[in-house]
């Protein structure tokens, strides 16, 4: 089976038009070493494009985009939607590279250039295995709508999510129920968050495992559900120029010996589909 036919979720996945849109900011709030981004819609048709847990948008600045002495940054940058209401999207950014720091200078008035939603996200838990959401750092943005959508449907979540110190761990509000792990001890557990996910495991395996986080992060996640038999979601993130699957910048293999796109055949993967998760494919890049 192709990973185009193992990734597409039951549902019909959320589309938008075929070209970027123009929100405002409305807000942009620091949560520890983050920012949370607020971008409204800028007319009312805005509400027919709210996205699936787990898809993404292309972002760029409307101003000062593609400018000064090496006109960087200049392509758009792909992020997870971490909330949506009415009309109002929520990305959360850590500020590490020139797209990055521009969009975290946005203030309320200013242009967001958005093209989205885009991809397939998460799919429901099947034969009543419980949801068990596992993120790490910036890469908790998707499980955040997810978590959110989970509870209104009334599904029990557990969530485990780990970061590298306290000022990161900050984003863990972001989502309830969380159990926490730290690199240096800091907040909770002091390792790593597969470290609690072993644990919920061996408490019950009865589960299907949400993931998204850093590239050693997924891929430990994904070799332990497969050492286990527990299915697994992975919501990948990789390198973009066009977030439609025109460029092939994003390509992952797959254990048919094939690649799939993780802009249009993901985000969201089934773990059993790739036989490693590589050093650009994780939720903190």
């Amino acid at each position: 089976m192709s990973a185009q036919a193992r990734s597409t979720p039951s549902r019909e996945h959320a589309t938008a038009p075929f070209g970027r849109r123009l929100l405002t900011v409305s807000a942009n709030e620091q949560l520890g070493a983050y920012r949370v981004l607020h971008a409204v819609e800028t007319n009312e048709a805005g509400g027919e494009w709210a996205p699936d847990p787990g898809q993404f948008a292309m972002l760029a600045a409307a101003e000062r985009w593609g400018a000064g002495e090496d006109e960087r940054p200049y392509l758009p940058r792909a992020f997870s939607y971490a909330r949506w209401r009415k009309g109002e999207a929520q990305f959360l950014l850590e500020d590490v590279g020139p797209g990055t720091h521009r969009l975290c200078e946005l203030q309320a008035g200013d242009g967001l250039w958005l093209l989205g939603p885009l991809g397939h996200g998460f799919r429901a838990p099947e034969d009543g295995r419980r949801a068990l959401l596992v993120g790490g750092g910036v890469g908790i943005a998707p499980l955040a709508i997810w978590q959110d959508e989970l509870v209104a449907a009334g599904e029990a979540t557990s969530v485990l999510l780990g970061f590298r110190n306290r000022a990161h761990a900050e984003g863990a509000s972001l989502l309830t129920g969380v159990q926490l792990a730290s690199d240096d001890g800091s907040s909770g557990h002091r390792g790593l968050v597969t470290d609690l996910l072993s644990a919920e495991l061996d408490h019950d395996p009865h589960a299907v495992v949400y993931a998204c986080g850093p590239p050693r992060m997924l891929e430990a996640v994904r070799s332990l559900c497969t050492a286990r038999g527990i299915p697994a979601q992975l919501a990948l993130e990789a390198g973009m120029a066009c977030g439609f699957g025109a460029c092939f910048g994003c390509v992952v293999p797959t254990r048919a010996g094939t690649c799939a796109r993780v802009c249009v055949d993901g985000p969201v993967l089934d773990a059993d589909l790739l036989d490693r998760v590589e050093a650009h494919a994780g939720g903190e890049a």
